[in-house]
């Protein structure tokens, strides 16, 4: 009974958290893409270098400890208003150090406007530090409802009065206002819905406690972060600044898929690994049977959507971003690329987390880091195209790396995963080289591929002939995800 509830939990736990990430990534792209429209490469390339600051205070603030709350198997509330307190002390600080440090950062990055526009960006520290409190809240009781209905109204308030910023000629501004309100809108709703409210309570012995666990994952979290981070400064500082809006814009496609999907298997799989972590051959194989249905599931959704985008970038981008942006369509497949693995790294760095295996998490990050700066030192005067293959081809070996520490823990090493997901990689990849092919075939059929038009004519056929094949070759080859996901769907329908 406690294994079946547990499963019901995890399922409904994933479809609204899936709602959530998919509602959230969906409105914010569609968003982003009336901004890039309106504001073009520069003031992006801008808004990039700004958030970088802003993604690492923001992992220093939130990372280690809501790890902490959520995989911890008990909590009271005296650690959530002990988080809640330090949480606010630690974002003052980052404030203070970045209010310091942004006019060094514009006279860095040549551009002075970048100092006023960074201070008050950083105001969403604050809002982030209570708003992860909530959310470890959230996770903990795998009800993410609220966190869908908070999330997505807080992404059509700030993204309809970021293009009405846009519109009046607020430039860069526009997207800061954007992001402030986001992130103002969410923390405040998430309070309302939650009815929570921090005691006065500061207790450095439940710090110390949780803090015991959550300094590794935030040391890892803090790693991953600069690490991902370095390929913005590098490119501004040895390419063409518009370079910058290229490879964000490219990288944003991929990334609004490849996050909801990775939000949602983190915020569930980390309190569902927790229940069944234990060294018995009954928790191994709860874990490793958890595992493999959200790799295989994964993979059945991630890889299409990864290498259809490739297939269709390039009338993709003309279509959505316009003729400006044509530059990012190379730099678009190879971020696919590489974000067609990322649902394997979630997957197997959860499992090593919850199972309390932060010192593992962390040495993973260190030596994975280590590699890929060394990748990235070393493909830096090859030009952005030839940085960003071989980021996305580490990525692929970063699979074997995260997935290794599992044959021990749970069971499951990195080539018997990879031998279970390989059936829909190799189906995706027939899809996205047949797609592919669709667009050469058009222009000699006389379809021209320049215009708004011809462009949208060429990816929806595509996009139909792939999501065909796709289809067809599941039901030829009977693959065991795709029957498991219409089961699913097909018992959820019953209930209703």
């Amino acid at each position: 009974m406690q294994d079946k509830s547990l499963k019901q939990s995890v399922i409904k736990g994933f479809l609204w958290k899936a709602v959530e990430n998919g509602g959230d990534q969906l409105i914010t792209f569609v968003i982003s893409i009336v901004l890039a429209r309106l504001l073009g490469p520069e003031k992006y390339g801008t808004m990039s270098v700004m958030l970088i600051f802003v993604t690492i205070a923001n992992v220093i603030i939130q990372t280690g400890f809501q790890t902490a709350l959520i995989q911890k198997k008990e909590v009271s509330e005296d650690d959530f208003s002990s988080v809640f307190w330090l949480g606010l002390l630690i974002s003052l600080i980052l404030y203070g150090i970045i209010f310091i440090i942004s006019p060094v950062a514009a006279s860095y990055f040549d551009d002075p406007e970048i100092t006023p526009m960074l201070r008050a960006l950083s105001i969403v520290l604050f809002f982030g530090s209570v708003t992860s409190v909530l959310f470890a809240k959230v996770a903990r009781e795998l009800n993410f409802r609220l966190q869908c209905i908070a999330t997505v109204i807080a992404d059509i308030l700030s993204g309809v009065a970021g293009i009405i910023a846009a519109v009046k000629g607020a430039g860069t501004w526009a997207l800061i206002i954007q992001q402030l309100l986001k992130n103002m809108i969410l923390m405040l709703l998430l309070i309302v819905l939650l009815s929570w409210r921090p005691s006065f309570t500061f207790r450095m012995e439940r710090i110390k406690s949780l803090f015991s666990y959550g300094w590794k994952v935030l040391v890892s979290g803090l790693i991953d972060t600069i690490y991902n981070n370095l390929y913005t400064p590098v490119i501004k500082k040895l390419y063409d600044p518009e370079m910058v809006g290229f490879y964000n814009r490219a990288n944003q496609f991929p990334q609004v898929i490849a996050n909801s999907a990775a939000a949602t298997m983190q915020a569930v799989l980390l309190p569902a690994f927790s229940k069944t972590q234990g060294s018995g051959n009954t928790e191994q194989a709860n874990s490793r049977a958890i595992m493999r249905r959200t790799l295989k599931t994964g993979s059945y959704v991630m890889f299409p959507a990864m290498f259809g985008i490739m297939a269709v970038s390039e009338s993709l981008v003309r279509v959505l971003l316009g003729d400006a942006w044509m530059g990012a369509v190379t730099l678009l497949r190879l971020c696919c690329l590489s974000y067609s693995v990322w649902h394997i790294h979630v997957a197997n760095l959860q499992a090593i987390n919850a199972n309390g295996r932060s010192d593992i998490y962390l040495k993973l990050e260190i030596l994975k880091k280590i590699i890929g700066v060394l990748v990235l030192i070393l493909s830096a005067k090859g030009g952005v195209t030839l940085m960003i293959l071989m980021k996305a081809l580490f990525d692929y070996v970063c699979t074997f790396i995260n997935g290794w520490p599992n044959r021990k823990i749970i069971g499951y090493s990195p080539l018997r995963q990879w031998r279970d997901i390989m059936p829909e990689f190799l189906s995706a990849g027939a899809m996205g080289i047949i797609a592919y092919l669709v667009r050469p075939l058009m222009l000699l059929a006389g379809v021209s591929g320049e215009n708004f038009g011809s462009a949208l004519l060429i990816m929806a056929v595509q996009i139909i002939i792939g999501i065909s094949v796709y289809i067809i070759v599941s039901l030829a080859f009977r693959l065991e995800s795709m029957r498991y996901l219409k089961e699913t769907v097909l018992n959820l329908l019953k209930k209703r």
